[in-house]
């Protein structure tokens, strides 16, 4: 809905959530990946609000079956490969995701991974490839690109380790480099601007790694629940996934793929338990994942994998009948039991037209690891007007000291005689023309660096802080016209730049690498 807006406001690319903070907004757009709200977005332009989330899930669900089918089928019959692919949509961890935790960012995630296993394996060249796939995790769910991130590093190191193949390392490095930098317009700022947010408010209490590990308990009853569900889940996948480890090593032996899914499997699984805790401290970025269960999303493609190898091979009609008969029934038990146990109904503030309602009215409550540095966005109040003018402290009339600190909250006194017209007020532009006597003139809009404002074409670089994080732009009595717009820092500038440096390269190699094909098949 807020990308929505920005877009009928002329905003191409979002950075500021409106609705956040009841109305002050947030930041979300630099740290959430874009791809999810993208999609969402388009679709709304097609349908009713209510009908998105439900067409969002099969887009999500189909590019993951589509995915997986064209990754198996690198190493499988057509046949193995389909019910395979039918599995990993329907395992019990991506539909607990689908219908109780709808982690939307999560869900499309998991088309990428098995094109990830496709490119780092796969005997053709396939960096190209790869560097379009770690690209797309990174834009469109940060946890899971993390996980694609380290999950290519243990594939690529057994299949070195096992065929010699040491051309795959230099295929995974400059693949996933190329990836990094084609996603450096939303990386580069994603990762300056933490110093700008309270981000470590992600990892919370509840939050944290050690309070996730299977069957663990914290005292707080809904994240018990979740745990234990999550926990349960992760009990099922792993039996069925060694089961299929199994009876794939004894139709096929060992192979690069076998080799590759089995020690995905064992690292996705160490990673559960507590003895893995000095791995999710020390290892980069891995804390930010938050659940250590997340991995199941790696070993649910792993799982459908085996299994497929394990179907590997023609057999006889009936035979072949039984196999698609078996998985068939499993798919429906699965899809069935999740449907009864993971489906919760909504509550009405949280169904679809309270959710739109409450975004043409009032907004809501901000996210805690987005709000602005040394800000409490639980000290916001509803229903604030766009501007309000407050008195200037005593010894501060006429000269607005950026010192000050005008205190809404607490009761402060608004300015005599004053008046407020708003020219303009969009998501990341406003304008206003104020007469009064010297003072404040608070803003409804969390304050944050990215934000531009002059008063009377004068820039106020240095503004005064509230405790609730407002903006506060001083005025001196007269008339003021005041202009805000949210710019670009130099941040995004460094990683638009990257990201158009990186998709040059990657034109030029591909450009490369088909004149180098034309002309092989032309020799032959």
């Amino acid at each position: 809905m807020e990308v929505l807006r920005e877009w009928r406001h002329g905003v191409v690319y979002p950075h500021w959530a409106a609705s956040e903070n009841y109305g002050a907004g947030e930041p979300r757009f630099v740290f959430y990946p874009p791809l999810s709200w993208v999609l969402g977005a388009l679709l709304s332009l097609f349908m009713p609000w209510i009908r998105v989330p439900l067409v969002f899930t099969m887009v999500a669900l189909a590019a993951m079956g589509l995915s997986f089918f064209k990754m198996a089928r690198e190493w499988m019959p057509e046949e193995s490969a389909a019910l395979a692919a039918c599995l990993y949509v329907v395992n019990p961890y991506v539909l607990f995701v689908a219908y109780e935790r709808a982690a939307y960012g999560e869900l499309l995630a998991g088309a990428w991974m098995p094109l990830l296993v496709l490119c780092a394996l796969r005997a053709k060249p396939a960096m190209l490839g790869l560097a379009v796939v770690v690209a797309g995790l990174w834009l469109t769910n940060a946890p899971a690109a993390v996980m694609g991130c380290y999950a290519l590093a243990v594939i690529v190191a057994v299949a070195v380790v096992r065929e010699r193949r040491w051309s795959l390392i230099g295929r995974a490095a400059g693949g996933a480099t190329l990836g990094l930098g084609l996603a450096g317009f939303y990386l580069v700022p994603a990762v300056y601007e933490q110093r700008w947010v309270e981000i470590h408010r992600a990892i919370g209490e509840g939050m944290r790694v050690e309070d996730s590990f299977l069957f663990g308990h914290t005292g707080e009853a809904f994240h018990d629940q979740v745990l234990r569900t999550a926990s349960w889940i992760a009990v099922v996948v792993l039996t069925a996934t060694v089961v299929a480890a199994v009876l794939s090593y004894r139709a096929r032996k060992r192979g690069p793929f076998w080799g590759a899914l089995v020690a995905l499997a064992a690292v996705s699984a160490g990673l559960l338990l507590p003895f893995s805790d000095v791995v999710w401290r020390d290892a980069p970025e891995m804390r930010f994942l938050q659940f250590p269960w997340r991995w199941l999303l790696v070993l649910s493609m792993v799982l459908a994998g085996l299994v497929g190898l394990a179907l590997k091979g023609a057999g006889t009609q009936r035979a072949n009948l039984l196999r698609v008969t078996a998985v068939v029934v499993v798919a429906a038990c699965v899809s069935g039991v999740a449907w009864v146990y993971f489906w919760q109904p909504c509550d009405d503030e949280d169904n679809v037209r309270a959710q739109v309602a409450r975004f043409r009215d009032g907004g809501f409550q901000g996210t805690d690891e987005y709000t602005a540095a040394a800000a409490d966005n639980d000290a916001i109040q509803q229903d604030l007007p766009r501007i309000r003018l407050l008195r200037a402290a005593d010894g501060d009339e006429g000269n607005g000291a950026a010192g000050a600190n005008p205190e809404w909250q607490g009761g402060g006194a608004d300015l005599p005689s004053s008046d407020v017209q708003i020219g303009r007020w969009d998501v990341e532009r406003m304008s206003a023309t104020v007469r009064s006597g010297a003072g404040f003139a608070v803003l409804r809009v969390m304050d944050y660096p990215a934000w531009r404002v002059t008063v009377n074409g004068a820039p106020v670089d240095s503004r005064p802080r509230r405790d609730d994080g407002l903006m506060v732009v001083p005025v001196a009595a007269g008339v003021s016209q005041i202009d805000v717009r949210y710019g670009a820092t130099p941040d995004v500038w460094a990683g638009r730049i990257l990201s158009l440096a990186a998709a040059i390269l990657w034109l030029g190699l591909a450009a490369r690498q088909r004149r180098s094909s034309y002309h092989e098949t032309n020799a032959s």
